[in-house]
């Protein structure tokens, strides 16, 4: 693993300061619109013009409100296996340098974000979330921090880059999935001495990559989130969310060392109308919740997004899992209507990179529901 960027750094200092750079030509290409009267808005955005003028992120809040659907991926090397999802080196304890050689087999042949998102519009949706980067570490885009990732692999493609010119070609919102409270393979991410609920897997005999004890140093992966964050938000244009998991590390003990509140100042200082959602909400703070399956008490009145998938308890692609049918899938967007919310439903593509059969058929098949009938209605 290469260096990760500390704030003394002189590679941190390049960090932040292209960030203060994208920041300046973001405000001068705002200056430049106030002045002809005609902002410049994110193309997912188009529609919403008068109120991102004023406000960008209360007008981001409104679409994303009016978008009702989404289409969730989660894809990386433990698609691979096609067993156990995206848990795979969890639960099966796989040593990080064992799970590491799945790299040398992750070649995305088929992975097509014009077909993805194609899919996407016939399903009536409005935006799309890809796991930047899960639990295992291994990134689907071009990071600077890291050699475990999807350009370093025999892919050579930047996968995010890819959906996201195709998201901007055909205004659709791009979310950015990533792994905040959990991570298997960065030495100093919260480990099992200090957090409950093991936020890594029990190795016996113990990784020995893992940093523990004094050497542990917790702010040495917030500095690597950050740096990773910040290549997502200025790197690949207008994003509408970043989307954050892991939740139940942060909230297993003190919250308040993982700094997110600094997080999710510095993403909306980098794009203001970028969402930030942390599942069921971490701080309250948060601009939208995203619990999985079923709704959650919403007594603040923000938007609401649930996320399910397309197969029987599983997110990453699982050859013996059930798939789920036509009414089943609408049945879960009734319901999320029913509570008010958006539902983001997931698909697992397969080894290669391309989205199951049986899934794209459903999501056609969704889509002409809704052109025929309209949205399950809303709840009171």
């Amino acid at each position: 693993m290469r260096p990760i960027p500390r704030p003394c750094s002189r590679r941190y200092f390049l960090v932040t300061t292209a960030t203060a750079a994208a920041c300046a030509t973001i405000g001068a290409s705002r200056l430049t619109a106030a002045t002809a009267k005609q902002p410049a808005v994110p193309g997912y955005l188009r529609g919403y013009e008068a109120a991102y003028a004023t406000h960008p992120r209360a007008a981001a809040i409104q679409w994303f409100r009016d978008a009702k659907f989404g289409l969730f991926l989660h894809y990386g090397l433990y698609s691979l296996e096609a067993r156990d999802t995206e848990w795979l080196q969890f639960r099966e304890k796989i040593p990080v340098a064992t799970y590491a050689k799945l790299k040398g087999r992750f070649t995305a042949a088929k992975f097509d974000a014009d077909a993805v998102t194609d899919l996407a519009l016939a399903a009536q949706m409005r935006y799309v979330n890809v796991t930047t980067r899960h639990h295992d570490s291994f990134c689907l885009f071009a990071t600077q921090q890291t050699d475990f990732n999807s350009v370093n692999s025999p892919a050579r493609r930047d996968l995010v880059g890819e959906l996201a010119a195709a998201c901007a070609r055909k205004g659709l919102g791009l979310c950015l999935y990533y792994s905040h409270g959990r991570d298997w393979r960065h030495p100093h991410a919260p480990n099992n001495d200090a957090w409950r609920g093991q936020p890594r897997p029990q190795y016996d005999p113990p990784e020995p990559t893992y940093a523990t004890g004094a050497a542990h140093d917790l702010q040495q992966y917030l500095d690597f989130m950050t740096a990773q964050i910040t290549e997502l938000l200025t790197n690949y244009g207008p994003i509408a969310a970043i989307w954050l998991d892991g939740i139940a590390v942060p909230l297993s003990g003190d919250r308040t060392k993982f700094k997110c509140q600094e997080l999710y100042d510095h993403v909306h200082g980098l794009q203001p109308q970028v969402l930030v959602s942390y599942k069921q909400g971490l701080l309250g703070t948060e601009d939208f919740f995203a619990p999985e399956h079923k709704a959650i008490s919403n007594p603040s009145g923000k938007p609401m997004e649930i996320c399910s998938t397309l197969q029987e308890k599983s997110w990453g692609y699982n050859a013996s899992a059930r798939n789920l049918n036509t009414d089943e899938a609408w049945a879960k967007l009734g319901a999320a209507r029913m509570g008010n919310a958006n539902l983001l439903l997931n698909s697992g593509p397969m080894p290669d990179g391309s989205i199951p059969p049986e899934h794209a058929r459903v999501l056609r098949e969704l889509g002409g529901r809704i052109r025929r009938d309209g949205f399950p209605a809303a709840g009171s």
